[in-house]
């Protein structure tokens, strides 16, 4: 099984914000417009728990965790991205048991910023808050899109505080 490139590699949860250029990863995905945010977790599970399986079928295999992608900032409804980055382009859209279809997409190329939220994902805004704060206080532009790889699997058994959500958002480029 392939893996991530830096800066998705990291072992170990990045405390403080990091500034890294990254490289376009093809992903996997179900993408949706005006979602309603209170069914983000039905989309999640419907997305998580059949895309493995369905990438296996056809040959594909994904090389990280699960993650979200959003290209505006989600209040009511979102306009999102949810998969896993893979080995190969996807070539045709898969439509999974729960009824979505998977099309091929990508992770950006470019500048981005990146912070570990270690905890339920109850406090993910927070933890979002914080980052764009400490973003816009290093002097750095965020970009749409932004992200977050859920890291750790959330499991029944799984410890809330032990959850690791990796925090990702693009930046303008620099000149020079």
């Amino acid at each position: 099984m392939s893996s991530l490139p830096h800066p998705y590699d990291s072992a170990e949860p990045a405390t403080e914000c990091r500034v890294t250029d990254a490289p376009e990863i093809p992903t996997a995905v179900v993408s949706q417009r005006d979602f309603p945010m209170y069914q983000m977790s039905s989309l999640m599970d419907g997305t998580f728990s059949h895309l493995g399986a369905a990438l296996e079928d056809a040959g594909i295999h994904p090389i990280g965790p699960a993650f979200a992608l959003h290209h505006r900032a989600p209040v009511s409804t979102a306009d999102v991205e949810v998969g896993f980055p893979i080995d190969a382009p996807l070539p045709e859209p898969i439509t999974l048991a729960s009824g979505y279809e998977v099309i091929a997409s990508a992770l950006p190329a470019g500048r981005v910023a990146w912070v570990s939220h270690v905890g339920g994902y109850g406090s993910l805004a927070e933890s979002w808050g914080a980052f764009t704060e400490e973003i816009g206080e290093s002097e750095e532009q965020m970009m749409y899109p932004f992200w977050e790889f859920y890291v750790t699997p959330p499991t029944p058994d799984t410890n809330p505080a032990s959850l690791r959500t990796d925090l990702f958002s693009l930046l303008e480029p620099r000149s020079g």
